[in-house]
């Protein structure tokens, strides 16, 4: 009996020991949205990706933290001088999940599958130049375009683009078998997903065995999460308000970097009064985008005037031809023939950018006569009735796509822009390989859409991390979404 007290007293400090190095070799990160499934091929949601990329699945190439396209699946790779041929060499000794090799064959599988008639993939565009994919040898694989496509290697880098075997292709929305330094272990719909480090990975070995992606939709419920270390990190933290008091606690580090994230008030183009150029016009110049990123984000974000990073050496600061004038607004309206207004829906899915955001732009609206309606929408429904079904007037969305402007090539993309210079442009485009030609090209594309005011454009969402302080190697930027686990390690 004398050795009671003692035995439990060791216990309860290799316990607490334990518990110590447990929380060193692993992450709890959370993030806002939780994706509707797991199938980054099969989805438009970024909220998939921010799950899965470079941590369950990886393509040919990937995005670095700082956007740059660098080989990954693919060890190097060579271009005819025609570039049309592009022949890529694979690594060795990469397997899936499952214990299945790696090879051509899948690579060639998972290209043909994005592609096909039947294709699913939200960014099925991207590979519309592909004529052919042929296997040499288990290793090599050769991609061949009906079309030079000097975004090719960028475009083998979104999640899209990733490769996946197809003796588990069926099952990947809800059980995603793919070749990265982690493997799927559970999925608690409503909670999380548990990640395991994948003992036979090819690449470097991670320093972190394990992670939890936490999904906190409600600001005030994050900010509770991160304050009580129920968490370490937060990704795309959702209470600017409070990010003051992290910069004031040393328990935490906070890390403001920008994203791809273009949010923008997505307009029915192909909807009456919407395919009036003056009442797009007008929407615009009624929008105090200040106001707006004060109001909404506390002061986070950078107004634009058209779909472009302003982070990227192309952009072009548009935003005088958007400029808030309540007055011009209200004059466009009755040039348009709509001298009292009119009356329209705002969707909202849950992101506080697009609640709070359409607060204020609702009431910015009603200031120069336009009632807009608000109604807020879950992500599968705004899946489903705006991006899919395109029956709303306005909505509020952030793109957080990398370079996307190529979607307003896309007459049946959601807000169903129809204008073929601007495809002609993009055709251009994909055709061009010179960076400074890409560059006047970029630019002319987003002069054609500022000048035609396809859509509402609001701001850059900014990045903002939070994360414990002794946490290293988290993302400041959002070159892409993702929550790259295997770039997480714990300071000594």
């Amino acid at each position: 009996m004398t050795f009671k007290t003692p035995i439990v007293a060791a216990v309860s400090a290799l316990a607490l020991w334990a518990g110590a190095a447990v929380a060193k070799e692993t992450v709890t990160y959370a993030t806002q949205l939780e994706p509707p499934h797991l199938d980054p091929t099969a989805g438009a949601a970024q909220a998939i990706d921010s799950v899965v990329y470079l941590n369950i699945f990886e393509g040919l190439t990937r995005f670095t933290p700082d956007g740059e396209v660098v080989p990954l699946l693919a060890k190097d790779w060579t271009i005819s001088d025609d570039g049309l041929t592009y022949t890529f060499t694979l690594r060795e000794g990469v397997t899936f999940h499952d214990g299945s090799a790696m090879d051509a064959e899948d690579v060639k599988f998972s290209l043909d599958r994005a592609r096909g008639a039947d294709s699913t993939n939200a960014q099925k565009a991207l590979f519309a130049d592909i004529a052919e994919v042929t296997v040499t040898d288990p290793q090599t694989v050769v991609i061949t375009l009906s079309a030079p496509n000097g975004s090719l290697l960028f475009n083998l880098a979104w999640g899209d683009a990733v490769i996946v075997a197809p003796e588990t292709v069926e099952t990947l929305k809800t059980a995603p078998v793919g070749t990265g330094p982690y493997r799927f272990n559970e999925w608690v719909q409503g909670d999380r997903v548990d990640l395991v480090r994948n003992p036979n990975y090819w690449g470097e070995m991670p320093a972190l065995t394990g992670a939890t992606i936490k999904f906190i939709s409600d600001p005030t419920a994050a900010f509770a999460a991160m304050m009580a270390e129920d968490i370490d990190a937060f990704d795309n933290f959702p209470a600017p308000e409070n990010v003051v008091q992290f910069e004031a606690d040393p328990r935490f580090q906070v890390i403001v970097g920008s994203t791809e994230g273009e949010t923008i008030l997505s307009t029915n183009n192909a909807q009456a009064p919407f395919d009036n150029p003056k009442v797009r016009a007008a929407i615009a110049h009624a929008i105090d985008r200040s106001a707006l990123i004060d109001g909404a984000m506390f002061g986070y974000g950078t107004p634009i005037g058209t779909h472009f990073a302003p982070h990227n050496p192309a952009y072009v600061d548009l935003t005088d031809q958007s400029a808030y004038d309540p007055e011009a607004a209200r004059a466009l309206l009755a040039e348009a023939g709509l001298p009292d207004g009119f009356e329209t829906t705002l969707h909202l899915p849950p992101p506080a950018y697009a609640r709070r955001g359409g607060e204020i732009v609702a009431a910015q609206l009603a200031a120069v006569g336009i009632t807009a309606e608000i109604i807020n929408v879950e992500w599968a429904q705004w899946l489903e009735t705006v991006f899919k079904g395109k029956t709303y007037g306005l909505s509020i969305v952030s793109h957080t796509e990398p370079m996307d402007i190529g979607i307003y090539a896309r007459p049946d993309y959601y807000f169903q822009y129809d204008n073929p210079d601007l495809q002609g442009l993009m055709t251009r485009l994909n055709a061009t390989t010179d960076p400074e030609a890409r560059r006047e090209i970029l630019q002319q594309a987003q002069r054609i859409i500022a000048e035609d005011h396809v859509n509402g454009y609001l701001f850059q969402l900014a990045k903002l991390g939070i994360a414990k302080a002794g946490l290293r190697g988290v993302w400041a930027n959002a070159p892409t979404a993702a929550i790259e686990i295997g770039a997480l390690s714990w300071a000594e």
